[in-house]
């Protein structure tokens, strides 16, 4: 398939080098040009056989899966921009609406998600949450303590949510549906406890959530 991802930080090296294991395309967008390019580069030589490349905004009309790899609420407002294009498209969320000038809550109302606001913004996408409680570390290498990640799925469109556990399976990753859009709620603020807990628990942000049997 083919995988846009709009951001260029961190998360989207983590996600962009696990769909180039997976063997499909990837697409980078970042409002500046020259951090998609170098991410598309870096990636290039860190993934053999790599099809990726950086892109404009117009891309997304040729995407199978975007995924908005933006903090909250970058993402929301990147979604309500292109809404129209997006209209259709499989939309992953990674994004965790958590209050980084005092990492002391999170910033959506209770009975919301950062998803949900953005599934509100782009109606007519198919919105799913996912990668949220992975780190990019982590991700770039796939796995923690020689165990791959789990990666929980979200989202109200059920073949939505197979296209995006068919990326993650592709990846080496473990997905596991979660059930409707609104769950997004209680990953979210999971995540932040995660997150909250790294120095404190000496993490090192190397860290990842699992479900064991």
């Amino acid at each position: 398939m083919i995988v846009t991802i709009a951001g260029a930080g961190n998360m989207a090296r983590g996600i962009g080098t696990r769909t180039l294991v997976g063997g499909h395309s990837l697409r980078l967008y970042d409002r500046t040009r020259g951090k998609a390019d170098d991410l598309a580069t870096t990636l290039s030589q860190e993934v053999s056989g790599a099809d990726v490349v950086s892109v404009d905004e117009g891309a997304v009309a040729d995407s199978d899966v975007v995924v908005l790899a933006l903090p909250y609420p970058a993402g929301r407002d990147v979604a309500a921009v292109w809404a129209g294009a997006l209209a259709g498209k499989v939309v992953v969320d990674i994004s965790n609406p958590v209050d980084f000038s005092t990492f002391d809550s999170l910033v959506v109302e209770p009975g919301t998600s950062a998803a949900e606001q953005i599934a509100a913004a782009a109606p007519g996408a198919r919105v799913v949450k996912a990668f949220n409680t992975t780190f990019a570390g982590p991700l770039v290498a796939g796995e923690v303590a020689g165990r791959p990640l789990d990666v929980f799925v979200a989202g109200d469109d059920d073949a939505a949510k197979r296209s995006v556990s068919e990326l993650v399976s592709s990846a080496g990753l473990r997905p596991l549906d979660v059930g409707p859009l609104r769950r997004a709620r209680e990953l979210e603020g999971f995540q932040f406890l995660h997150m909250a807990s790294q120095e404190r628990l000496g993490l090192n942000w190397s860290s990842a959530l699992a479900i064991l049997p």
